[in-house]
């Protein structure tokens, strides 16, 4: 018989964030339960509730926790498209993905109309926080930071409108299912150049 690893308090929260990363891309925001992440990871309930207080705090923790882990991925392919080893198609697929595949959209939906008003808190923080880091500050201007933002607003928003509805609409206008990502791609790619020659302005 093994003896169950002991683990820190960060790691036996980031295991049962994970675990409910999992159980929220495989059945959907309503089976994300302190007792469903519980006996996924085979701990207590009381485990749990001891870590995130309450379903709605392991959901917003959850919520959280999307937002920081696929922001580190988006800000990595910000950065290599600046350098001309990305491009905007992959900070795109990323930024829907996460709405979409990675359950972020149904998740963000569910709390809300479960009358978690804050829900969308740890996103809309964790996301602000990547635009002003990868804001360049030795040179970056006020119109500079003004356009990442819009861009941010307005591709967030096609991201969580596309994971919700996208496809059914799509379908009802007869046009292709990643049309959205491919006008992303053309407002990204605007931005970026626009942001650029703001960036070269200011430094010249």
């Amino acid at each position: 018989m093994t003896s169950r690893k002991r683990l820190s308090p960060e790691e036996s929260r980031n295991t049962a964030l994970e675990a409910a990363r999992t159980l929220l891309i495989e059945t959907g925001p309503q089976s994300v339960t302190l007792k469903a992440v519980a006996a996924r990871i085979g701990r207590t309930h009381a485990n749990l509730l001891h870590h995130f207080g309450s379903a709605s705090g392991l959901q917003k923790a959850l919520a959280g926790y999307l937002a920081q882990t696929v922001c580190e991925t988006i800000a990595e392919a910000v950065r290599a498209s600046r350098a001309g080893i990305g491009n905007p198609r992959e900070v795109v697929d990323l930024t829907f993905d996460a709405f979409d595949k990675e359950g972020g959209g149904a998740l963000a939906s569910w709390m809300l109309a479960s009358g978690n008003e804050d829900a969308l808190d740890p996103i809309i923080e964790t996301i602000h926080a990547l635009v002003d880091e990868l804001h360049p500050e030795e040179c970056g201007s006020d119109a500079e930071l003004k356009e990442m933002h819009q861009t941010t607003l307005t591709l967030v928003l096609m991201a969580l409108g596309d994971a919700l509805m996208g496809a059914p609409l799509a379908a009802s206008l007869g046009l292709k299912r990643d049309t959205a990502r491919e006008e992303a791609v053309k407002l990204l790619s605007g931005s970026l150049a626009q942001m650029a020659g703001l960036a070269q302005d200011c430094c010249d």
